[in-house]
C-alpha cells in the first residue's frame, strides 16, 4: 500500500475515533470512568500522525537510494531528503497540484512515481523539459541541437552487482545551471536516439549513464507523477562523511 494512503487512513481512523468519543461516547460513560484503550491510543497517536502526514505531504519527505543508477551523485544506502513544495503543493495521495510554485528545471535531481508502476518511487536527473528535442549520440546529450558541455574528470571504480569491480570514465557535465559528475562505461554500447518531449512531461536520465533504467527505456515522466526535488543526503550508515551533503 502507498505509504501516504496508509497515513491518511490512519489519520482518519484515529481522528474519527477521537471525535466520536468527544461528541457522543464520553457522555454515556460513568463519571470518572477510564477511557477505552482504543480511544486513549487514538487521542495519543492522532497529533503525531497529523504532524508526520503534513510534513511528508507539503514540506519534506525522506527516501532511501536502492540502486547505483545515480552514481556518483548518490550511492546505494544514501538516505535523502526531498523538497515537496519546490514544484508546487499537491493534494496528498491524488498528487494533483493545487498551488503552483515552479516547474522542474533541467539538471535538477527529481523523485517521481514510476510511470509503469506508480507504487514505486524513482529518482533521476531532469534532462529534457516539455518541448525539448533530446538527442543521445555516442554517449553525448544534445538539447535542441546543442551538445551538453562535458569535461573528463578521471576514473571511478565501484563494485557492481555480482561483486564485479568496475572502472568507468568520470566526466563533469553542465546541464542547465547544474554542474555534476556522470559515469560512462565504454564497454557498454551507446543507446542512440532522438525524441521530442511532449507537453506536461519530462525526460530523465541517471548519472550512471550506462547502468540506469530511465526515459531511454520506458519513456517520459508526466507532471502528475512528480514528487519533489532531492536536495540533501541526511544519512548513510556506511559513510558518515556523506551526511549533510548537498545534492547537485
Amino acid at each position: 500500500m502507498n505509504f501516504a494512503l496508509f497515513m491518511l487512513i490512519a489519520l482518519l481512523l484515529t481522528g474519527g475515533i477521537w471525535l466520536l468519543d468527544h461528541l457522543w461516547l464520553r457522555k454515556s460513560r460513568a463519571l470518572g470512568a477510564k477511557e477505552p484503550v482504543l480511544v486513549e491510543y487514538s487521542k495519543s497517536f492522532f497529533p503525531v500522525i497529523l504532524a508526520v502526514f503534513l510534513i511528508r505531504s507539503f514540506l519534506v519527505e525522506p527516501f532511501k537510494i536502492p540502486s547505483g543508477s545515480m552514481m556518483p551523485t548518490l550511492l546505494v544506502g544514501d538516505f535523502i531528503l526531498v523538497n515537496k513544495y519546490t514544484y508546487g503543493l499537491r493534494v496528498p495521495v491524488l498528487n494533483n497540484t493545487f498551488l503552483e510554485v515552479k516547474h522542474p528545471q533541467r539538471g535538477e535531481v527529481m523523485v517521481f512515481r514510476f510511470p509503469k508502476d506508480p507504487s514505486l518511487d524513482y529518482i533521476k536527473r531532469v534532462v529534457g523539459l516539455p518541448g525539448d528535442r533530446i538527442e543521445y549520440r555516442n554517449k553525448q546529450i544534445m538539447v535542441n541541437g546543442q551538445p551538453v558541455a562535458q569535461q573528463e574528470n578521471g576514473y571511478y571504480e565501484y563494485v557492481a552487482p555480482g561483486l564485479n569491480q568496475v572502472s568507468v570514465r568520470r566526466l563533469q557535465e553542465q546541464l542547465g545551471e547544474h554542474r555534476h559528475d556522470i559515469l560512462i562505461d565504454d564497454n557498454n554500447p551507446a543507446l542512440d536516439g532522438e525524441i521530442t518531449v511532449p507537453e506536461g512531461q519530462y525526460f530523465v536520465m541517471g548519472d550512471n549513464r550506462d547502468n540506469s533504467n530511465d526515459s531511454r527505456f520506458w519513456g517520459f515522466v508526466p507532471d502528475r507523477n512528480v514528487v519533489g526535488r532531492a536536495f540533501m543526503i541526511w544519512w548513510n550508515f556506511d559513510n558518515l562523511g556523506r551526511i549533510g551533503t548537498t545534492i547537485k
